[in-house]
């Protein structure tokens, strides 16, 4: 099977399991099944590894599962945000109602503890 595809690379054909099992005589299952280093350095040869395919997607999974975990943080933070400028606004809201009522001469003093 090396014979076979080192006669494929002289005459500059393309290279694949299936062209080398042609050339040799065999099936591609044979080659698959019973040589699967010999098929993973044919893989290697037409850039198809599955290991550096295996390897690519891991790596390019970590990255997307690390930017996943940025954007969970951030929306956390926002949350939080919200709900503190949630109960700022009532205050507000509050405070907006006591000083409507004094300008309008409903109520005569801030309610709550007295300054003493």
């Amino acid at each position: 099977m090396q014979l076979a595809l080192s006669r494929l690379q002289r005459a500059c054909k393309k290279v694949s399991i299936g062209a080398v099992a042609k050339e040799a005589k065999v099936t591609p299952a044979l080659i698959h099944n019973t040589y699967p280093d010999f098929a993973e350095q044919v893989r290697a040869l037409v850039n198809k590894s599955t290991r550096a395919q295996r390897d690519d997607k891991h790596q390019e999974l970590q990255l997307q599962r690390a930017a996943t975990t940025r954007l969970y943080q951030v929306i956390a933070n926002q949350n939080k945000e919200i709900v503190d400028l949630a109960s700022v606004n009532e205050a507000l809201r509050a405070e907006i109602q006591v000083l409507k009522g004094i300008v309008e001469g409903k109520v005569t003093a801030p309610f709550g503890r007295k300054n003493e």
